[in-house]
């Protein structure tokens, strides 16, 4: 049970040894008496969870002493308990940080006990808040996030962690599918923002006539079809990160606006005429080198200065090496154990045919390549026949690259099902799912 301390400061011994008592009453609570402002200041150093203050001290005036104390540990509830009913002054002492103002009375315990509590659950909340910050901390640790060991990663961990630990942008680059958003997150959450939003946008898959709204929102009645007030990302992810991708798609007229927003650090709605201030930290994200986008007039030079800040540079897969194999065990045990598999191993031939692929899909290409190898395979193991990357049996027409795995599992069910007479219980069996699976697949294809 963890005890919270609580320091009674009151010169009247009579009235701090009925506090006291009164207060240890509840076994959560450590308490400890002090008559003197100096004595509680000398012992600050023990961490009080909270402190009720008499207003009137031999030593120093409650306000005194209150401001003392929040110079040193600001964060620590005070209660000031007076034999003084005067408004002006309770509300004084609101203003420089108690959180209550409590007048000597017989109802004195009883406001303290439900002031204490609220102060305890509110405790309780900081704590809880500030241990699942720790643990978005050790989710998002850079070496178990982002997982490889090759020597390119190793430089790529070296730029992480400079950004994470400074304010600046941060440009991160790389083929489609090396994992853009996912560095972006593990900046995020590894930085001081990381209690704030994380608000990510492919600047790519919204309509070029929307990105402004996307942005910086909109009032009610700007245009057509906005019957309500939206606030824009900036708006949103204010105090934390926003994450856009494919910044280089973003259109020239929308690129001056943007760079009004980082210059002056507040926007406008489309349709209003307030301005909005805003704090947020940019990281922006492309498969193009935004060097020639401004070469080719596509992107503003000035802009392109200003979000550069931290430039990173993701190696695509097929340049990490053993890496390779690494993923590929860690996509393969994740997805036995999300769908209760048997752990799966990879043959000498498998590992010798995922090493000789080029990946233009990289690890989403990976990812995608090694949860259908599981669900084809007919044992644990993962021979280099149930790894594809062309079509299967080339009878299923171009995998794309970009294919989810759902599209991939409709290519491969539709294969075996032409193969094996539209037998949904044969396919079943071959491909070791379930027929109440195939069926659904069967329903969502119209087949």
């Amino acid at each position: 049970m963890n005890q919270i301390k609580i320091f009674v400061v009151e010169d009247d011994t009579w009235y701090a040894s009925f506090l006291c008592h009164y207060l240890s009453l509840n076994q959560e609570y450590d308490v400890e008496k002090y008559t003197t402002g100096k004595d509680c200041l000398n012992n600050l150093h023990k961490k009080p969870s909270i402190i009720t203050l008499d207003f009137t001290l031999p030593d120093m005036t409650g306000k005194e002493l209150l401001i003392k104390i929040k110079k040193i540990q600001p964060e620590v509830p005070i209660i000031i308990i007076s034999g003084q009913n005067d408004i002006t002054t309770a509300v004084d002492l609101i203003k420089e940080g108690a959180c209550d103002y409590i007048v000597k009375n017989e109802e004195t315990t009883s406001r303290l006990w439900n002031t204490i509590r609220l102060q305890k659950e509110n405790i309780s909340l900081k704590t809880e808040n500030e241990r699942l910050k720790k643990e978005v901390s050790k989710k998002y640790d850079f070496s178990k996030t982002i997982i490889g060991e090759s020597k390119e990663l190793r430089k790529v961990f070296d730029v992480l962690e400079k950004a994470a630990d400074t304010p600046v942008s941060v440009t991160i680059t790389g083929e489609t599918g090396t994992g853009k958003e996912l560095i972006a997150k593990a900046i995020h959450f590894r930085s001081s923002r990381n209690g704030k939003p994380f608000v990510a946008v492919n600047i790519g898959a919204i309509p070029k006539e929307l990105v402004e709204s996307e942005l910086f929102g909109y009032e009610k009645g700007a245009y057509t079809g906005a019957h309500t007030r939206k606030a824009g990302i900036f708006e949103e992810a204010s105090g934390g990160t926003i994450f856009l991708d494919e910044i280089a798609e973003m259109d020239l007229s929308i690129q001056s606006k943007f760079l009004r927003v980082l210059q002056e650090r507040e926007v406008k709605r489309i349709g209003g005429s307030s301005l909005i201030k805003v704090d947020v930290r940019i990281i922006t994200a492309s498969h193009k080198n935004l060097a020639e986008e401004v070469q080719k007039g596509n992107f503003r030079t000035d802009l392109y200065y200003r979000i550069m800040g931290i430039p990173i540079n993701l190696p695509p897969l097929r340049e990490r090496g053993k890496d390779i194999i690494i993923l590929a065990k860690h996509f393969a045990d994740s997805y036995c154990k999300e769908n209760n598999l048997k752990k799966v191993t990879f043959t000498e031939d498998a590992i010798s045919k995922l090493l000789s692929y080029s990946y233009p899909g990289n690890i989403r290409e990976l990812k995608s390549t090694i949860e259908l190898s599981v669900v084809l395979s007919d044992s644990n193991i993962i021979d280099s026949g149930k790894i594809n990357f062309t079509p299967v049996e080339n009878h299923v027409a171009d995998l794309n690259k970009n294919m989810t795995l759902e599209e991939h599992m409709f290519c491969v069910i539709k294969n075996y099902l032409n193969k094996y007479g539209n037998n949904p219980t044969d396919v079943a069996k071959r491909l070791g799912i379930s027929r109440a699976t195939i069926y659904r697949y069967m329903k969502e294809m119209n087949y």
